[in-house]
């Protein structure tokens, strides 16, 4: 099949896997960005995006198109580095117009990579998997909690800095690069791609900075900041429910004096 076997074909399942997963990003940077000024709409995306039939079907197509994006990475890697051979060590002066990021693609997207497991241990093994699991406690469609809860770590938004940082020199490459694959690499276009590749990837890893501080700022705030346990968790309840009792009690005391009071 020349989708395996051909240098071409591989590029080009790299292409169509690379599409996909911007799609996705550029999706992912706005469902979070519903969190900032709508926690209530958040929760309900999060409730629509559980361990529902057609969520399951999209996070298993998108596990394997992450799957067949790093299987077809490293291939061509070392594809490239064999066909090399020893010219892969010898010191030569880079053109002016290879990218720096087109040198380290492989680095990149071992960095975003690891960023993406500790999203997931946060996120999704909380949320989705939990519900698959039957875990009902805490809420696993309460998105806002999760958030609460991650970005009161410390080591979070450096974690995520890092991660967006390596993110946006990984897709800016690979933006315009999937489509020379697919063949648009004319002197017309490959500028008009690159800088759509710019914007695009700017916006999108801006947006994803933007949350990430909003989020830090609001889990440590005292007014924000969410039951770190479940004995505080459960504190929190009894309070809420102390003050409920406390305003019936006042009601019904009001209601007993003016029954009184017009009695007399």
């Amino acid at each position: 099949m020349w989708l395996i076997n051909s240098s071409v074909g591989r590029k080009l399942v790299m292409a169509i896997t690379g599409a996909c997963l911007v799609l996705f990003v550029t999706f992912h940077a706005l469902m979070n960005g519903v969190a900032i000024f709508s926690p209530e709409g958040y929760n309900a995306v999060c409730a629509f995006l559980g361990a529902n039939w057609y969520a399951l079907i999209a996070s298993m197509g998108l596990a394997a198109l992450f799957i067949i994006h790093i299987c077809y990475a490293v291939w061509l890697t070392l594809q490239n580095r064999k066909a090399r051979g020893n010219d892969a060590y010898n010191v030569v002066k880079k053109p002016a117009d290879v990218e720096w990021s087109s040198q380290n693609m492989l680095v990149l997207g071992i960095v975003v990579l690891a960023f993406l497991c500790v999203h997931m241990i946060q996120f999704w093994a909380k949320m989705q998997l939990a519900e698959i699991m039957g875990c009902h406690e805490p809420d696993p469609q309460n998105g806002m909690y999760f958030i609460n809860i991650a970005f009161s770590q410390w080591y979070t938004p450096v974690i995520y800095i890092i991660g967006f940082v390596a993110l946006w020199f990984h897709m800016n490459h690979g933006f315009w690069s999937m489509f020379q694959s697919a063949g648009w690499d004319n002197g017309t276009w490959l500028p008009r791609l690159k800088c759509i590749s710019r914007w695009w990837t700017s916006l999108v890893v801006l947006l994803f900075v933007a949350e990430a501080v909003v989020f830090t700022v609001n889990a440590n705030c005292c007014e924000s900041q969410p039951c770190p346990t479940e004995v505080c968790e459960h504190a929190c309840q009894q309070s809420a429910t102390e003050e409920c009792n406390h305003q019936c009690e006042h009601s019904m005391v009001v209601e007993v004096v003016e029954a009184t009071e017009t009695i007399d």
